[in-house]
């Protein structure tokens, strides 16, 4: 496959939705299957149990495959910035979910690009969602008994940002304690492949000049960061990675991309240092899973954090399929996602023995 690459769009809300079968980022997660979603216990946090918040979504049918005619892969993580480790992914979760052309909840016929095309596709319509964050909800508000949460917490945090004024009446919409909400565009990548071979050393040379001017600068954050990444400056004075290198001239042609979807492919790497090994098994088949797209540290520059320091980071997501996408028993099944950080393995030691 060639690889696909994805990058932000301002869309309406409405176009968003689950009936219109999007690829985003932030708000709440446009659900397909509506009935049956992934609740508190399957989105806790390893290391807070706070539940972990809509990150992204990509749209990925399998055109092969009639029992995958409708499939998206979902993306949470604990805002807890400091839940998010170096190289440990105990704070992200991944789903994956999939539908047959003929369902219960579409038409067969593809959406129509129109706000009033098909409102009556609705999760309310199926099951209740925390207000909050959009996952499963088991509890609502006592006082109305109208608004829906999935746990004490999320209900207190509504209560003291405005449902107190509201309840009762009809809810504001805004909710600023998701993630600003994008839709996510695909296209192909059509760079010079000649371009990019690690041969071409006058190519190779520019980058590292980048490189090390980014270290004098004090700017070798996580590439569009304005911020500095204190973890890319210590590899930085230590040795000159190569596959950081490659990294930078895969991107160069567009460097604000967020996605690469590169199904059966391989992993670009930002860091020769801790790269992924040992895959585990789909919990459902027990078959292979195998590398289907990896989210992209430019994601970052759009999540809107007012502490730019103590904030979620991330060098690469890399998110892992099942092969066959075999037919889901519990809805939504839980995938693999892997997370590399730009850190020395003696870097990493010492961050641990700080600890």
């Amino acid at each position: 496959m060639t690889v696909e690459l994805g990058f932000i769009k301002k869309s309406e809300p409405w176009q968003l939705e689950s009936r219109f079968f999007p690829s985003k980022a932030g708000g709440k997660p446009a659900w397909l299957d509506l009935k049956h979603l992934p609740d508190k216990s399957d989105l806790e946090c390893e290391y807070c149990s706070d539940p972990c918040l809509f990150l992204c979504q990509v749209y990925a049918p399998y055109e092969e495959d009639a029992n995958a005619f409708h499939r998206t892969i979902y993306i949470f993580i604990c805002k807890n910035a400091g839940c998010c480790k170096p190289n440990q992914s105990g704070n992200l979760k991944v789903f994956r979910s999939q539908l047959g052309r003929d369902n219960i909840f579409y038409p067969i016929g593809a959406p129509v690009d129109q706000e009033n095309w098909g409102k009556d596709i609705d999760i309310s319509l199926w099951t209740k969602t925390c207000r909050v964050c959009g996952i499963l909800a088991h509890s609502r508000c006592a006082k109305c008994k109208v608004t829906n949460y999935c746990c004490r917490g999320h209900q207190t945090y509504d209560w003291k940002n405005g449902h107190k004024y509201t309840c009762g009446i009809k809810e504001n919409n805004d909710n600023s304690f998701l993630f600003p909400q994008y839709e996510i565009t695909i296209t192909f990548d059509d760079s010079d492949e000649e371009d990019m071979e690690q041969g071409d050393l006058k190519t190779e040379q520019i980058e590292i000049e980048k490189y090390n001017e980014m270290v004098r600068n004090d700017k070798a954050g996580t590439l569009q960061h304005e911020n500095v990444n204190d973890d890319l400056l210590q590899m930085a004075s230590n040795e000159k990675d190569e596959t950081f290198t490659e990294f930078r001239m895969k991107i160069d042609n567009y460097p604000d991309q967020i996605l690469r979807y590169d199904r059966g492919g391989k992993i670009l790497y930002i860091s020769s240092h801790n790269q992924v090994t040992n895959i585990p098994k789909c919990p459902e088949c027990d078959g292979d899973r195998q590398f289907e797209f990896q989210i992209m540290p430019q994601l970052l520059n759009f999540l809107n954090f007012k502490d730019i320091v103590n904030c979620l980071d991330w060098g690469i997501l890399a998110v892992f399929t099942c092969k066959k996408s075999c037919i889901p028993k519990d809805k939504y099944v839980k995938e693999y996602i892997w997370k590399q950080d730009i850190v020395q393995e003696e870097t990493e030691s010492k961050i641990n023995q700080d600890r």
